[in-house]
């Protein structure tokens, strides 16, 4: 692999700001490198169906030989902070100035995915027909994957480079996430005046959350309150609360569980202070699980071996495009890329990280002949 275009490549994306459903200059930045490459482009028409300014794009290159064809996925956009990025070099680690997130989530994918292909290009490795998927969308909602059209799709095996860990570590297992919104009523009234003839929503919020299970349930379950706001002056009994929740599991029935015992934590509050609550509770993504004997783990296994890794498999409480590419009906893995600290402005990521991916995508491409 050629270290020095990857980093520089790498430097170069995330220097262009990219927010989730705001990738259209990068995503063109993208299709232009894509193009010269030889890939044929398609853009779908996701944003639209997701309120963004571009959608997912495909990319596609015939093969040299006849092979199954592969697909390999990373996504566009970033979380906040993630405008006018300034990547720093120190000690072969890059970082942000700490003003910002770096971006390696998940343009460190992205960059060893054009470094593998190009690799195989130039040195005329046989390969079957290559099949990218750039998303839109995927921090928050994986709203990309979910409207991505796969009617363009041959591909049945999916790789997707999106996770933090070492290079070799394979994502073979994922939560189904449920997602609570809930207003709880209660009723104005002046604090210093008459403060009886009020019901403080904030008051019965916190008998709720009092009562709730939260964070770790299980080995295989989180519970999360993500936001509670309401209230408008000391003054004033506040008259309504909104708390926005969530539930994952390994298992989605113990999500359901957890989301329902949410909500009946709400209405019991609720009753006892004689009033009301809005709930909406929302299935974002379900849980994907890949056998250890399935076909996609025997070529990624000896991918890994072939650079001189050992493959190490593993379960994860985050929601990727894994889980939506699985659910579509393709066999996929979630690979760790070796990016540290996401969502954070002391994300960081190796440049050896970024070479031993790209070669991770390479090894697994010269398995399908």
């Amino acid at each position: 692999m050629n270290k020095e275009r990857i980093t520089e490549e790498f430097i170069e994306m995330v220097k262009i700001s990219s927010l989730s459903k705001k990738e259209a200059v990068f995503a063109a930045f993208l299709t232009k490198k894509l193009e010269a490459m030889g890939f044929d482009i398609y853009v779908d028409n996701a944003g639209e169906q997701c309120g963004g300014n571009t959608g997912n794009i495909i990319a596609k290159i015939k093969g040299t030989v006849a092979a199954a064809p592969l697909l390999f996925c990373a996504h566009m956009d970033t979380v906040v902070p993630g405008e006018n990025i300034n990547p720093q070099i120190r000690d072969e680690i890059i970082y942000s100035d700490g003003s910002t997130i770096l971006g390696a989530d998940d343009k460190a994918g992205i960059a060893a995915i054009l470094e593998a292909v190009r690799y195989i290009k130039e040195n005329n490795i046989p390969h079957g027909d290559l099949e990218l998927v750039f998303t839109i969308s995927e921090e928050g909602g994986l709203f990309g994957a979910k409207y991505l059209d796969y009617s363009k799709l041959s591909a049945k095996k999916a790789f997707i480079l999106d996770s933090s860990g070492e290079v070799g570590d394979v994502i073979v297992q994922g939560p189904a996430q449920m997602r609570l919104f809930a207003t709880i009523h209660g009723k104005a009234a002046h604090a210093g005046v008459a403060p009886e003839l009020g019901i403080n929503a904030i008051q019965v919020a916190a008998r709720a959350i009092d009562k709730m299970k939260l964070l770790r349930i299980d080995p295989e379950t989180t519970a999360n309150i993500g936001t509670i706001n309401g209230g408008t002056a000391t003054n004033i009994v506040c008259d309504s609360v909104d708390i926005k929740l969530e539930a994952r599991s390994l298992v989605k029935e113990k999500a359901e569980a957890q989301i329902k015992h949410m909500i009946e934590c709400i209405e019991a509050a609720c009753k006892e202070y004689e009033t009301t609550s809005s709930i909406v509770a929302e299935f974002n993504y379900p849980p994907f699980k890949v056998d250890l004997d399935s076909e996609i783990i025997q070529t990624v296994d000896a991918a890994i071996k072939s650079i001189g890794m050992t493959p190490s498999y593993k379960s994860t409480g985050g929601g990727s495009d894994t889980n939506i590419f699985s659910e579509k009906g393709l066999s996929a893995v979630n690979l760790a890329i070796g990016m540290n600290n996401v969502h954070t402005t002391n994300e960081n990521i190796a440049i050896e990280s970024l070479v031993k991916s790209s070669e991770l995508v390479a090894a697994i491409i010269k398995q399908i002949r």
